[in-house]
């Protein structure tokens, strides 16, 4: 079965001079020290990952000297980044800030990481978490747009949002306004669970009037940021959030945006990171259609006219039913051939993929799915077993 939020799996760890802890052991001590880089500046995904391999925890990164820091593989820069932030970040405060804000903080060596998010290159090391994230958000599609939202506009993205929410699909967004917006609160409205990625510290929301939005939807899904508290909303975080945004998702919806508009930027870094692009065409009279029509023209977007187009693509079709299923048997053709694919030695995702010659969203989509029927297991670091049970039924 897929792991439920706090347990713990044991994911790579890299090791080093100190003490190498598992992720089954990591600590409250240990955590507040990656909460603290994440204060650092020029201390991101490669970074911590040197100073885990060198040092074996960052409890111990922390304290270490310029010299140290070196021999890890950081640059001058990067070594003046984390002298200069022991004068002023104090990491035993760290999880008593989280508390006060009802924030929790999500490191890769977590369960509760999103697995999709694992797969991306620029993943953060840590990420900010108001509300929960379960295991039915591997079932995820972002949908994303301009903030000038047309008339059209905002029907698309309501009925578009409404329709993968009563198929227990959960709808990723920014929280900003227009089409974001939109899309969160057709999602809420349906019953049905809601992200919002956030370019700012969780202390905070941006925009402001999107507060009691916010706080919906915290109840009802998350807010997440890989932002520590107090960090102030700035122009150059939208983008980056933007991975974040796309890759915790199967797929990225684009409804309404210009050529050079942020949710073409989230439709560019979802292609990169190998997810499945639909968009919505519009007039070709309208600029806020230029974007999404030219991801059309240019094959880089799926046509998308009903929500169907993209529960079909991704094999979500049938996911509200099979959860609910009582009889947990496969379901599909490519429930079936996974399967098959699979046995009591641990196999890749990718070399599934290359073996059943699907895409890797409908692969994704397909595993977690075989994981919530209990037919299969992930036996970490993306490698996957065929339940014991499961033979019978193949």
């Amino acid at each position: 079965m897929l792991p439920r939020a706090g347990e713990k799996i044991n994911p790579p760890v890299p090791t080093g001079p100190g003490r190498v802890y598992s992720s089954a052991l990591m600590d409250e001590v240990e955590r507040q020290y990656w909460i603290a880089f994440s204060r650092v500046p020029r201390v991101g995904k490669v970074r911590v990952a040197q100073l885990e391999a060198h040092f074996g925890t960052l409890e111990r990164a922390w304290s270490g000297s310029a010299g140290e820091l070196r021999a890890a593989g950081l640059d001058t820069a990067a070594v003046n980044a984390c002298v200069e932030a022991r004068a002023r970040v104090e990491p035993a405060r760290e999880l008593e800030l989280l508390e006060r804000h009802g924030v929790h903080a999500v490191t890769w060596h977590d369960a509760a990481y999103p697995r999709q998010l694992r797969e991306v290159y620029d993943r953060p090391p840590v990420l900010f978490v108001r509300g929960s994230i379960e295991p039915a958000d591997e079932w995820a599609v972002a949908v994303v747009g301009t903030r000038r939202v047309t008339v059209y506009g905002r029907q698309a993205a309501e009925e578009m949002a409404r329709g993968l929410a009563q198929n227990r699909v959960t709808v990723v967004s920014g929280l900003a306004r227009g089409v974001d917006a939109v899309a969160h609160r057709a999602a809420l409205e349906a019953g049905g669970r809601t992200i919002a990625v956030l370019a700012c510290g969780l202390d905070m929301v941006y925009p402001p009037e999107h507060k009691r939005l916010a706080e919906d939807i915290a109840a009802r899904g998350a807010l997440i940021s890989d932002y520590p508290v107090g960090t102030q909303p700035r122009s150059e975080f939208f983008p980056r959030r933007n991975r974040i945004l796309s890759g915790i998702s199967l797929g990225v919806l684009v409804i309404e945006g210009d050529i050079k508009s942020g949710a073409l930027i989230t439709a560019r870094q979802a292609l990169e990171q190998n997810r499945e692009v639909f968009a919505v065409p519009g007039s070709i009279y309208s600029p806020n259609s230029r974007g999404t029509n030219k991801l059309i023209q240019d094959g880089e977007a799926k046509l998308t006219l009903t929500v169907e187009d993209v529960l079909a693509e991704l094999n979500l079709s049938m996911a509200a039913h099979q959860i609910e299923m009582t009889e947990l048997v496969p379901a599909d053709d490519a429930e079936m051939a996974l399967l098959r694919l699979l046995s009591a030695e641990p196999t890749y995702i990718d070399d599934v993929r290359r073996q059943s010659g699907l895409p890797i969203a409908a692969v994704t989509s397909t595993l977690a799915m075989l994981e919530l029927k209990g037919l299969v297991r992930q036996v970490g670091r993306m490698n996957y077993v065929r339940a014991r049970d499961a033979a019978a039924r193949a």
